[in-house]
């Protein structure tokens, strides 16, 4: 009996927050194994010290969306929508990154996702895309576009 009563008031609490647009917290975003750095620890404190030189402006956030979607091609393992997709034919290894998160957007510095544009993110099939696929300032604005998806 006080098992149901539990339940009861667990499934209305989460019914609540889906109604009022809360919904519950993707466990992506608590598992340690996406907080954790990609960047190695003997390079990340001089990655954290990199700066994007470009302001987030719509002009700037919409060159790193045409790249996003066209050039960089990001869209076809994050998706439209910056989600990442689960359901790529021959990706083994970790999932690519949701960078819906709020808490991993706070997590990572700017720095640190320029080196992974730049050398790959270890322990996983992000490959470098800066000089083969992105120059240095497409990569930045890519992330000004990365970032948007964090925001409200």
């Amino acid at each position: 009996m006080m098992a149901q009563c539990c339940r009861y008031w667990v499934l209305l609490g989460l019914f609540s927050m889906v109604m009022i647009g809360q919904g519950p917290v993707v466990a992506s975003a608590t598992e340690a194994a996406v907080l954790k750095p990609r960047v190695p620890a003997d390079k990340i404190d001089e990655a954290r010290t990199w700066i994007n030189p470009f302001e987030a402006t719509p002009e700037n956030i919409d060159k790193g969306r045409a790249l996003f979607h066209g050039k960089a091609f990001c869209v076809t393992c994050h998706g439209k929508e910056g989600k990442g997709l689960g359901d790529i034919p021959g990706l083994v290894g970790k999932l690519p990154r949701n960078f819906t998160d709020k808490i991993w957007q706070a997590a990572r510095t700017d720095g640190e996702l320029i080196w992974i544009l730049k050398n790959g993110s270890p322990g996983t099939d992000m490959a470098s895309f800066v000089p083969l696929v992105l120059t240095e300032e497409e990569a930045w604005h890519v992330l000004l576009y990365v970032r948007s998806f964090g925001q409200p």
